[in-house]
C-alpha cells in the first residue's frame, strides 16, 4: 500500500498522532481549564483588551502589563490548529509571568477555513512587528521582547522566527530576544491527510510555504524546542526535526521534553512564575 506521509498509510494513523484530543478520557477538559484560568488573569492582572494591530476585526491583542516600566515583553501565540480558539482562551498565559516582571501580550488572529494559513501567517508576523513599534507606550522594553507559541502556535512562532524583518517591516533582521516552542509542528504535510484537512483546507504550496522546519534562516535568537512528553511519537519527532534544522544553520537552541506532560498541560506552566517555562523566558529576558 502506498503512503501518505512517512510511514503512514491511512488517515487514522496519522490521526492517532496528530490528534492529541484522542489521549483524554474528557476531551472538554482543557478548554475548561483554559477558560477559568484565563479569566482568573483579566481579573487579577492589569490589561487593556482588544487592541488593534491590524486593519479586521480579529487582527487584536491583549497586553497584560507588569508593574514596572520599560518590562521584557512576551509575545504569546495560541494554539488550536489555526481553526479554534482566540486570545481570550489564553489569558491564562500571563498568571506567571506578571509577577517576574514581564509584560505579556497574546494575539488574535483569524482562523481557518475562513482565511487560509498563509493569512494567519501574515497576521501573527504584523502582530509582532506592532508589539515592536508600539509596545513602549504599554511599559514594555522594544529591546527584550520573547516570541512563543504552543500547537498551532509554536508553529506560527517558528514561521515569525523566517521573517525577513528588515525588508518586510524595517526592523532590525534580529529583533525576537529569544523564542519558546511548545508541542508544535514544523513539517505540516501529514495534516493533508488527517482530519484536519477540511477545516484547514492545505495544499502543496502551502505546505511549502509554512513548514518552519524547511526555511531556517540565520539567526541570532535562541530558542527552546520543548514538547510534553507524554505525546506522542510524531511530535517528539517534529521537535527534533525543528531544533535539528534550527541548529544546523549556525543558531543556538535548546531541546527537551517537559516531564509528565500530555499536550494540553504542557503550556500550564506560563501559569506558575517557579516553572520551567517561565524561569527560562525570565532568564533570556533579564527579568
Amino acid at each position: 500500500m502506498p503512503t501518505l506521509y512517512r510511514q503512514f498509510e491511512t488517515q487514522a494513523q496519522i490521526d492517532a498522532q496528530y490528534n492529541p484530543a484522542i489521549q483524554l478520557a474528557d476531551p472538554t477538559q482543557p478548554a475548561r481549564h483554559y477558560a477559568q484560568r484565563s479569566g482568573d488573569a483579566r481579573t487579577q492582572l492589569p490589561c487593556t483588551l482588544g487592541v488593534p494591530y491590524g486593519p479586521t476585526l480579529v487582527e487584536t491583542l491583549d497586553i497584560f502589563s507588569a508593574d514596572r516600566p520599560n518590562a521584557p515583553v512576551f509575545v504569546f501565540l495560541h494554539g488550536g490548529y489555526w481553526r479554534a480558539f482566540s486570545s481570550k482562551d489564553f489569558s491564562c498565559v500571563a498568571l506567571g509571568l506578571q509577577p517576574l516582571g514581564i509584560t505579556t501580550v497574546v494575539v488574535n488572529y483569524a482562523l481557518c477555513p475562513h482565511v487560509t494559513v498563509d493569512e494567519i501567517t501574515r497576521q501573527v508576523r504584523a502582530a509582532v512587528a506592532w508589539t515592536f513599534r508600539n509596545v513602549g507606550a504599554y511599559g514594555g522594553d522594544p529591546s527584550r521582547i520573547a516570541l512563543g507559541g504552543h500547537s498551532a502556535g509554536a508553529h506560527l512562532a517558528a514561521m515569525c522566527l523566517q521573517t525577513p524583518w528588515d525588508a518586510a517591516y524595517s526592523l532590525p533582521q534580529d529583533p525576537v530576544a529569544a523564542a519558546l516552542l511548545v508541542s508544535g509542528i514544523y513539517d505540516i504535510a501529514p495534516l493533508r491527510y488527517s482530519y484536519l484537512q477540511p477545516m484547514i483546507q492545505l495544499d502543496q504550496g502551502m505546505v511549502a510555504r509554512n513548514s518552519p522546519a524547511f526555511g531556517v534562516r540565520p539567526s541570532a535568537t535562541p530558542v527552546w524546542t520543548t514538547w510534553g512528553g507524554e505525546e506522542t511519537p510524531e511530535f517528539e519527532r517534529q521537535a527534533h526535526l525543528f531544533h535539528d534544522a534550527w541548529q544546523a544553520a549556525g543558531n543556538q537552541g535548546e531541546l527537551s521534553a517537559l516531564p509528565g506532560a500530555n499536550h494540553y498541560i504542557g503550556i500550564h506552566g506560563f501559569e506558575r512564575p517557579d516553572s520551567g517555562l517561565s524561569q527560562w523566558l525570565a532568564r533570556q529576558l533579564r527579568a
